[in-house]
């Protein structure tokens, strides 16, 4: 068991659409927190990013009285090298083999500093302080934009190979579905990200005008009855009840916890989630786990971030 940590730890998590920080205390309470855009329009270098996550480091940091730190914690898109987080999100083509880790040690010397994947980070956070909480075998997911995960076996994080377990996004519930970013066909992720759904759906003849359509306005219209959107909901529930039931006979889970925007659907989403896990999870130790929605909210990968530094006992195994 590590020693305790006095002091906040800035917890960052970066995503295509938005940069979010927080100083994080060592109960999980968020004392500051603040987000901004990405800068991510065609032409954004690399340099022009970092200086508008420091903007927002500077501000949060400022908001909260410049308290002095007890580490950096950041969750950020894949692919990346782990441990040492030079990162290459796909969201985000500024960023190439960017060395975030040894940017974030140059700005705050002397203290730890640790990146994950962000999906990762939402695990972590999900087992230390939210759904998974009191469960040794835990799934954390997140439907968004992407697909991701990250997996606490046995009550510490699984890395991997290369700090990639857990990222069910990738397995394959479809074998002749949809050809994925990945070079693949039929992944979850290819399947379930939002994107993903419009586009699906729009070829189904869901609103045919519009052209920045989401995922949360398909889960609205599913909720008023539109028949296109429905079926959406449903096709993505029940390929992410596919992939949790082939993952927990595989890791014999207790619990899988699902968040990011499209999670927000509620019965829409967990109904026909709920119905395909039960018909694939057929051996009883699997049936036994529970699927709920994440209960931090869009707050998880910031805490999972944090917990990177205070309880590196059971989510750091690197240097």
């Amino acid at each position: 068991m590590s020693d305790p940590i006095d002091g906040p730890v800035l917890a960052i998590d970066i995503g295509g659409t938005k940069l979010a920080a927080a100083l994080v205390e060592p109960d999980g309470r968020i004392a500051a927190y603040d987000r901004a855009p990405t800068p991510n329009e065609p032409g954004v270098d690399g340099d022009e990013l970092w200086r508008a996550l420091e903007a927002l480091l500077d501000k949060v940091a400022a908001d909260a009285g410049d308290p002095p730190l007890a580490g950096v914690g950041a969750g950020c898109g894949g692919p990346m090298t782990w441990p040492a987080a030079e990162v290459s999100p796909l969201n985000i083509p500024a960023w190439r083999g960017f060395p975030l880790r040894e940017r974030l040690r140059a700005r705050h010397p002397g203290l730890p500093v640790r990146i994950h994947n962000d999906a990762i980070c939402v695990a972590a956070g999900e087992h230390w302080l939210g759904a998974g909480r009191g469960h040794d075998n835990v799934l954390g997911m997140v439907v968004s934009t992407g697909v991701g995960g990250g997996l606490i076996l046995d009550g510490r994080l699984v890395n991997g190979a290369s700090g990639n377990a857990g990222h069910i996004g990738h397995v394959v519930v479809e074998p002749d579905g949809p050809p994925c970013a990945c070079g693949g066909r039929g992944c979850l992720e290819a399947i379930a990200r939002g994107p993903g759904l419009v586009d699906w759906a729009r070829r189904q003849g869901w609103r045919q005008g519009g052209s920045d359509l989401t995922g949360v306005e398909l889960a609205a219209d599913a909720r008023r009855g539109d028949p296109v959107a429905g079926a959406a909901m449903r096709r993505a529930g029940r390929a992410i009840g596919i992939a949790i039931a082939s993952a927990t006979h595989l890791c014999d889970l207790e619990v899988a916890a699902i968040g990011g925007g499209l999670s927000q659907a509620g019965p829409l989403l967990f109904d026909p989630l709920d119905e395909a896990f039960r018909t694939h999870a057929r051996m009883d130790f699997a049936r036994r786990a529970r699927i709920v929605p994440a209960a931090l909210g869009q707050t998880a990968g910031l805490v999972g971030a944090a917990a990177l530094v205070y309880a590196q006992d059971r989510y750091w195994s690197a240097g």
